[in-house]
């Protein structure tokens, strides 16, 4: 394997990226030559999005795809990386991480000659060349706080790589977020406050802003966190939508106004969105795939209706919830998860029943007897060419449950804080006579438990699980258990599906590099454990 640096080096000055192959000019040799008009411009800010934050098409990178490197789901598939990660196979021959370094290292080397190149090409309004060079600056902060998360410390650069920079040692972590977060702040108070009128997707002031305030709270910088989610509060641009079951199908999924960054149709130049056959169930001629499915876990952590776990309600035995999930529940769970014995397509589901195209052994089916229904729209379940679904990659229930979150670990948990989170449970359509966090104290462990568990039932399939148990250092306790799937009782004991083992060492809260990275790259050393 090549050098990735001087991968980055060699196909960024050669060719900048495949999409320009499709060029006007087949003649064109050099970056120079076809990087000279506005529409250029606009090209290397579009496909920096679409190869890896908004693909429709890679299951390795899709976010909905993510939670089955947790203990809320199975992915089934190995080849698409996070059944690995789950289930403790993650070393340092393995392709995936070879995968993921390799593409957000060669987007940052794209990304730092698109920058340096930026001032070349013919615009009419001076405006829109510095929208889009802050645009793409922000992109790269993106690349560098998941590089940073997954890596810990790795090579820093802000200007095209040679010969020499390629080879410099990793930078710590640490000294990387303390330039990058007023870095990507500078950036963001630079875009237009409002979303814009046609790539609705690209980032604006508030949405860079979000995404910085998602990485202060995972970096553990909570007054950072706190005081940007406050500003896009303060903001009015966003809010919560009426419904959080409609927020994820057909219904809300355009007339929302609470994704703040999204993975719209223009986002992927209007190609089919799969999460129907990524999510959703094999039945009869559907295209559904079950790719990734909930776990026993994850159903078990939704709460009850009035805000208590379930071993802790007093209405009903432990047991009793078990064996009916949708029992005095929160109604997130009915509107994020479906399984045994509720109707799909007119037909009630039998996942033990082996002539039905459902049953849990059976290939396309869940192995856990559960599916997503977040954004899985029955509306899609025949379709042949997919659908024309919108996601969420940043919504403002998060703004409020950072704050919320950045205050308790502060030990300043404000009316603010309480009101966000009673904003969610309110929405959520949960009983506030018991489930308002204002009627009973707290202690800041309570404080911590709570917030924990909204974020997951709030955000289940959207793909944050993973960062929070990595950061909150639980992965060790929760991904050291099988993954099961749905309970009932035979011969008097609760018997639940078994999917697999799982594993997790400490060393794992950071990736290992490939080994053939370390060969090549002199500024690399191996993260402890690998």
């Amino acid at each position: 394997m090549k050098n990735i640096l001087l991968i980055i080096l060699i196909a960024i000055a050669a060719t900048g990226c495949e999409k320009f192959l499709d060029k006007r000019d087949p003649k064109a040799t050099t970056f120079q030559e076809f990087f000279n008009t506005e529409e250029d411009l606009r090209r290397v800010v579009y496909s920096s999005y679409t190869d890896v934050f908004t693909t429709v098409t890679d299951r390795r990178l899709l976010f909905y795809m993510q939670d089955g490197r947790t203990d809320d789901a199975y992915s089934r598939i190995s080849g698409d990386h996070h059944q690995l990660i789950a289930n403790g196979s993650m070393n340092s021959n393995a392709r995936l991480s070879e995968y993921y370094w390799t593409i957000h290292m060669k987007h940052i080397g794209r990304l730092n000659t698109y920058i340096a190149n930026v001032d070349i090409p013919y615009v009419d309004d001076e405006a829109v060349r510095e929208n889009y060079r802050n645009i793409l600056e922000g992109l790269r902060a993106w690349h560098y706080f998941i590089a940073t998360s997954r890596w810990g410390n790795v090579p820093f650069l802000l200007e095209p790589a040679d010969l020499e920079t390629a080879k410099q040692p990793a930078k710590p972590k640490e000294e990387i977020l303390n330039l990058l977060f007023p870095m990507a702040e500078e950036i963001a108070n630079k875009l237009p406050p409002d979303e814009y009128t046609t790539n609705a997707y690209m980032f604006n002031k508030y949405s860079l802003k979000a995404l910085i305030m998602r990485y202060a709270l995972y970096n553990g910088k909570y007054e950072m966190a706190a005081r940007l989610a406050k500003e896009i509060m303060d903001s009015k641009k966003y809010e919560l939508f009426a419904s959080y079951a409609n927020l994820f199908n057909y219904k809300g999924d355009k007339i929302n106004k609470e994704f703040i960054m999204k993975m719209d149709m223009p986002s992927h130049n209007n190609t089919a969105t799969n999460s129907f056959r990524d999510l959703g169930p094999q039945y009869r001629t559907g295209p559904g795939q079950s790719y990734s499915v909930p776990t026993k876990a994850l159903v078990d952590a939704y709460w009850t209706l009035q805000g208590r776990p379930i071993d802790k309600c007093p209405l009903y035995k432990k047991e009793q919830y078990e064996l009916n999930p949708k029992l005095n529940r929160d109604p997130r769970f009915s509107a994020s998860i479906f399984g045994h014995g509720d109707k799909f397509s007119g037909e009630i589901i039998n996942i033990y029943d082996e002539n039905s195209p459902l049953y849990y052994k059976n290939l396309r089916a869940s192995s856990t007897g559960y599916w997503y229904k977040k954004f899985v729209d029955e509306a899609d379940a025949f379709k042949t060419s997919g659908g024309n679904m919108h996601f969420p990659l940043l919504r403002y229930a998060e703004v409020l449950l950072t704050y919320a979150e950045a205050k308790i670990m502060l030990g300043d948990v404000d009316d603010l804080a309480k009101s966000c989170i009673n904003q969610i449970r309110k929405r959520a359509g949960l009983d506030m006579s018991v489930a308002d966090v204002t009627l009973t104290p707290k202690t800041k462990q309570e404080w911590i438990d709570l917030i924990r568990n909204e974020r997951r039932t709030e955000f289940a399939a959207e793909g944050l699980r993973y960062d929070d148990i990595i950061r909150w250092k639980t992965a060790e306790v929760v991904l050291n258990k099988p993954a099961l799937g749905h309970t009932r009782k035979i011969d008097d004991s609760l018997v639940s599906l078994k999917i697999e083992d799982r594993e997790f060492l400490t060393h794992q809260y950071l990736w290992p590099f490939h080994e053939s990275s370390l060969r090549v790259e002199p500024g690399l050393k191996q993260n402890p454990g690998y």
